[in-house]
């Protein structure tokens, strides 16, 4: 299938994900990596997930869940979809409980190739928190190269923190 690996499929959102979407959406953790200044209301998730179904060159976007053995572990999107330029930027969320376990490392694998030979994208990117070594380490196994430091462009309730910006072209 062109959308599953060895251990993880991706998948389209599902009505029945809104409980769990919630969760995920109003984990204040995750607010800084996702620019979420306010908690979102399960009528307003469920309005986004009815209209998840249009596609990517509509919605400029795609978010999927990774489920591992039935079970969602996380999600993965393509965002600012440039169909004339070729482009599109990436993110992953994985729960804490699965990771350190390989499964970001496939659910990124399986959506590159898909943007890459499905989707006919010529480059991804991503955008890191400079203090997230674990994504870091992981954008650059994938191939990605740093090209790129916006200085303190993210602020946490720490401090201001640098955003690397880290690119993967298709060379094929």
């Amino acid at each position: 299938m062109l959308l599953q690996g060895k251990n993880i499929k991706l998948r389209a959102l599902e009505p029945e994900d809104l409980n769990w979407l919630f969760n995920i959406e109003n984990d204040t953790s995750f607010w800084c990596v996702s620019n979420t200044l306010q908690p979102y209301s399960k009528d307003l998730l469920a309005r986004y997930i009815a209209q998840a179904h249009e596609d990517i060159f509509t919605a400029k976007q795609l978010r999927l869940v990774i489920e591992n053995r039935g079970t969602g572990i996380g999600l993965v999107d393509l965002f600012d979809f440039d169909p004339q330029h070729h482009r599109a930027g990436i993110g992953i969320l994985l729960l804490p409980a699965f990771q350190g376990k390989g499964y970001a490392f496939e659910a990124l694998n399986i959506i590159i190739n898909y943007a890459f030979s499905h989707l006919q994208m010529h480059q991804v990117y991503a955008n890191v928190i400079s203090d997230n070594y674990k994504s870091i380490a992981l954008f650059e196994k994938l191939g990605f190269e740093l090209v790129g430091n916006k200085e303190e462009w993210i602020y946490t309730p720490e401090s201001y923190k640098d955003e690397l910006l880290f690119q993967k072209i298709n060379k094929n």
